[in-house]
């Protein structure tokens, strides 16, 4: 049998349910080597193994007495720490939040666990989701599985480290900018940013109202449509929850990507930012894959990044300084310095500004969306360089904001990245896949075929060599 720390989500529930494995015995392994290595990577904030361990033997009795199981049945799962867990920590990796104890849990949460997965613990974040990778906070910033020594993507720094790290199957993170898709880029993973509206963000604390998204990291497709599958669905207690059906996103096995029309966005990193020799080559190589597999792929072209991009950052920081204003006011000391270098800009901007992004949006929303009328999917490029130094200030002033992500967030969009190969040092490349409003299946139908085309979500980390002190 696999080792227990890679088993995909889907599987270990299907041996838990079958009595070939106890959830026991996996959420011990699994806090074992959170014990062994985390100790390097920092993913983790708070773990919670008494209660994991306690859980995991009810789960192991409901099994027994033939009980009606979830999904995830004995399961364990993860979560940034700005999403609220009952009774336990949600920092947002802030001071401001050192002592904050949710009361409830976030709708995501409650999915996740009515389904029977068992929370281990709470992850890394970027402070409150945008500064960082910050050294002047209580906490220290989560690493890279596949070298300790880079950067692992934010804001959801920890859910990437996690779950390339063999920590646990699934995590979950957010995505206002990017956020999602950054650290499964950087750690080799798939990362969905669902439709704007399709998973709820009640309980947990927010960034942007308007471009925030909670979202699922895992190792493998059919995990990260599990997941999306049990967190999706109508709340009528968040604002922005859209009442549509939730498919099940599994129904796209054995489809492949014959016939379908996919369009592709180059000039994102071949003339508005030039990326690296290699992810050009990663992502030439990744086309090729899908047209060999019998989708027809057709170049085209959009506004240019920087278009999305400023619209994106007049929204999110006029809104993320509308959530802190009274904190900026009488709390400043306490914020590290990353946050305050990103979120002051915001103030600058005036009612105006805001206003006439949120219009300029829905222009370019409608824009991209005519695509849809042609084209089944959209592929393009995800962080135009691999991982850079995390230690290294210059890199990360450099090189963080070097991506065309911001794109669909501004659009709502589905946008799931997916890992196509490895640089020549060893660091995980991705591209994107972004498909209609509410057609996440196809995402992952695409990503599926590609996936049983190659092998990269079969590759994992030695972390007695990526992730161990020195």
């Amino acid at each position: 049998m696999t080792e227990l720390h890679w088993l995909e989500a889907h599987e270990a529930a299907e041996l838990i349910a079958t009595k070939q494995l106890t959830s026991l015995e996996l959420t011990k392994a699994l806090l074992d080597r959170i014990e062994k290595y985390d100790t390097g990577l920092n993913a983790f904030l708070t773990l919670r193994p008494d209660e994991a361990l306690e859980d995991a033997k009810k789960a192991d009795e409901a099994v027994q007495k033939r009980e009606k199981i979830g999904a995830i049945h004995g399961v364990p799962f993860a979560l940034k720490d700005i999403i609220d867990a009952a009774d336990w920590p949600t920092t947002a990796h802030s001071r401001l939040f050192a002592d904050n104890i949710a009361k409830n849990d976030a709708e995501v949460t409650m999915r996740l666990k009515r389904a029977g997965g068992i929370l281990l613990g709470k992850l890394s974040t970027h402070e409150f989701a945008l500064g960082g990778p910050s050294f002047d906070l209580p906490w220290p910033p989560a690493r890279n599985a596949w070298g300790r020594d880079y950067f692992p993507g934010g804001s959801s720094s920890g859910s990437g480290a996690a779950v390339a790290a063999g920590f646990v199957p699934i995590a979950l993170g957010t995505d206002t900018g990017g956020s999602v898709r950054n650290p499964a880029s950087m750690n080799g993973l798939l990362g969905m940013k669902a439709t704007y509206g399709r998973v709820s963000r009640r309980g947990v604390i927010p960034l942007s109202f308007s471009l925030d998204h909670v979202g699922p990291l895992t190792r493998t497709v059919r995990d990260n449509a599990l997941a999306l599958s049990i967190i999706s669905g109508f709340d009528e207690q968040d604002p922005g929850s859209s009442n549509v059906v939730t498919p099940n996103f599994s129904k796209y096995s054995g489809s492949g990507v014959k016939g379908l029309k996919i369009g592709v966005i180059k000039h994102f990193y071949q003339e508005d930012m030039i990326a690296s020799n290699e992810m050009s080559s990663g992502l030439e190589n990744a086309f090729a894959v899908l047209a060999d597999n019998g989708a027809v792929l057709e170049e085209i072209k959009t506004r240019p990044l920087i278009d999305f991009a400023t619209c994106n950052r007049i929204i999110l920081l006029s809104e993320a300084c509308a959530i802190h204003e009274k904190w900026l006011v009488e709390r400043t000391d306490e914020y590290g310095e990353s946050l305050l270098t990103r979120l002051l800009p915001g103030t600058a901007f005036n009612a105006v500004d805001y206003v006439q992004a949120v219009r300029t949006r829905a222009r370019y929303a409608a824009e991209f969306n005519e695509f849809f009328k042609e084209f089944d999917a959209i592929v393009t490029v995800n962080n135009m360089e691999v991982a850079f130094p995390i230690e290294d200030q210059a890199a990360c002033d450099k090189y963080y904001s070097r991506q065309a992500r911001t794109p669909f967030n501004v659009t709502g969009n589905p946008a799931l990245a997916v890992p196509i190969g490895f640089d020549g040092g060893g660091l995980p490349m991705s591209m994107q896949i972004i498909t209609n409003q509410f057609d996440e299946t196809m995402a992952y139908r695409i990503a599926a075929s590609y996936e049983a085309a190659t092998n990269w979500t079969k590759m994992h980390p030695d972390l007695d060599k990526t992730a161990t002190l020195p």
